[in-house]
Formats: structure tokens, sequence, C-alpha cells
């Protein structure tokens, strides 16, 4: 088994939007993440045609969040993940402790959901969490001091801590909180 992984960085990762232009203000005039592509496509794809706008906003390493909306109500409907929203399941972006303080007041001076945005402190990072205008959770997360030891520590023991709580020992290994 390799220890590299094959996949250098996350390329994008997609959701299905019902309004892209509230997505485009909060993504690139609330948060500062650019649009750097969109996309006006028609494409025959599972058994039909199908008529979409896909949105790209850019993220520092070169990676972007990407945003699907539908022409057909029908189509944006059978699409649309609509699931109860869940706080496992969000997307995660390392920023730094400056970059975390900027976006903090960003959405504060928006008035961007003030009830729902909120700090977690893991232990081995600092999060904070928003949503954005499709209910998406996001989270924006520091690094704690020692953090690449940290995560040596967990390498080294992930197979065994897997197999431990598989087994049914629920023990926290997280000695960082």
């Amino acid at each position: 088994m390799t220890t590299t992984p094959i996949a250098q960085r996350l390329h994008h990762t997609a959701y299905v939007t019902k309004d892209q232009e509230a997505t485009r203000a909060f993504y690139e005039d609330v948060l500062g993440f650019p649009l750097i592509a969109a996309w006006s496509e028609a494409d025959e794809l599972f058994g039909a045609e199908r008529v979409y706008c896909h949105t790209f906003f850019g993220l520092a390493d070169g990676s972007a969040l990407a945003f699907f909306q539908f022409a057909n109500a029908a189509d944006q409907e059978l699409f649309d993940p609509a699931l109860a929203p869940s706080p496992f399941r969000h997307i995660a972006m390392k920023v730094t402790a400056e970059g975390q303080a900027e976006l903090e007041r960003r959405l504060a001076d928006a008035g961007w959901k003030p009830e729902g945005t909120y700090v977690l402190e893991h232990g081995y990072c600092r999060s904070l969490y928003t949503e954005d205008p499709n209910g998406m959770l996001l989270e924006f997360t520091v690094d704690a001091p020692g953090a690449e030891q940290i995560a040596k520590d967990r390498a080294a023991d992930a197979h065994e801590t897997l197999a431990r709580w598989l087994a049914g020992d629920h023990t926290s290994n997280n000695t960082y909180r």
C-alpha cells in the first residue's frame, strides 16, 4: 500500500443551489471567494437532456467550490439533496488565524446568520462555522499549535484506533481539548 496519496489536492467540491445569484453574492461579496468560472451547459445526463449553470468559486490553492442550478424545475427537484441539514455534512477549509478573524468580521458586518455562526474549539483545531445560502454548513479551520505532531500521532495509531472503535471500545483519544 502506498503512503503518498495519488490525488494532489481537492479540485472542486460540488453542490446544488436553488439560487445562483444568492450563492454568488455570499461566496464572492461576503466571503471574498472569486467567481472563477460559470458554465452554461446542456448535456445528455442520466437519460435526459439537462440544462444547467455550473459556477466555481476559487480557493487559494487552486481548488474550488462549485454549484449547479438547473433550468428545468423538475431537474432542480430531482437533483436537489433535500436531506435534513446535518452538522456532519459540511465543507471544511483550512485558513490562518488572521483569515478566520477576517471571515468572522465579514460575516458579522454582513449580518450573516448571527444565530447560526459559532466557534468550536476541537483541541487539534479551532473552527468557525456558518451556513451558506443553500443551508450548507461551512467550517473555516485553524490548526492548533503542534498540529504536525498531532497529525503524526493520529496517523501512527489510525488503524488501531479504528479497529478498537469498531470492536466496541469508544474511549476518546482526543486529549487536546
